[in-house]
């Protein structure tokens, strides 16, 4: 019996990998998008951001498609960058000084990571969405070196940065993985997955 095909629209390494880390245990056969495929992120929203990803990707693959779009929302900034996080400077280490420099000493370094997912079907048609949420704080400077927000952004619960939560931890406790097991029944139902 052949696998199903499912495509996660995205050219993020890290993220497919950890994408596909969570729909593991599922029997599908997994290809990220196409690599010449750029998709300008013109939405309002996450969720606008990850449909036009999902159906320029289905409408290339012909596949099932997942996509999401995420970021990071600090309270004292007033929820910024929240959808802008990947275009807030143009490099990690500049994201992470403009983050610190405008938190300054304030005690107040609530935030949390926003993850919105969709599962469109081979013609680009929304099937379900599921938003998750990793409520965290920030830190005063990044716990290790060459980072992203994950290495400033501190979670209680697991006694680390985002950026060392282990795949079990990112699946039960991370933005992503609270969005992906709310989708997961819907795609197992789509793709007739017993």
């Amino acid at each position: 019996m052949t696998r199903p095909l499912l495509t996660i629209a995205s050219g993020n390494h890290k993220k497919v990998a950890e994408i596909e880390a969570m729909l593991g245990p599922l029997p599908l056969t997994i290809q990220r998008q196409p690599k010449d495929l750029e998709v300008e992120e013109t939405g309002s929203t996450y969720l606008e951001n990850a449909l036009l990803k999902a159906k320029a990707v289905a409408k290339v693959t012909s596949s099932w498609v997942i996509a999401d779009d995420s970021g990071l929302e600090v309270d004292a900034l007033n929820g910024q960058p929240g959808i802008y996080s990947a275009r807030f400077a143009k490099t990690n280490e500049k994201k992470l000084q403009k983050i610190l420099d405008a938190l300054g000493n304030s005690p107040y370094r609530s935030a949390r990571f926003h993850s919105v997912m969709i599962l469109c079907d081979p013609e680009g048609n929304p099937v379900k969405s599921a938003e998750g949420i990793c409520w965290g704080e920030l830190l005063k400077e990044p716990a290790y070196p060459g980072g992203e927000f994950e290495s400033l952004f501190w979670v209680r619960e697991a006694q680390c940065t985002y950026g060392e939560l282990t795949q079990e931890q990112l699946s039960k406790l991370g933005s992503r993985g609270k969005a992906a097991r709310e989708i997961a029944p819907y795609l197992r139902q789509a793709l007739e997955i017993s």
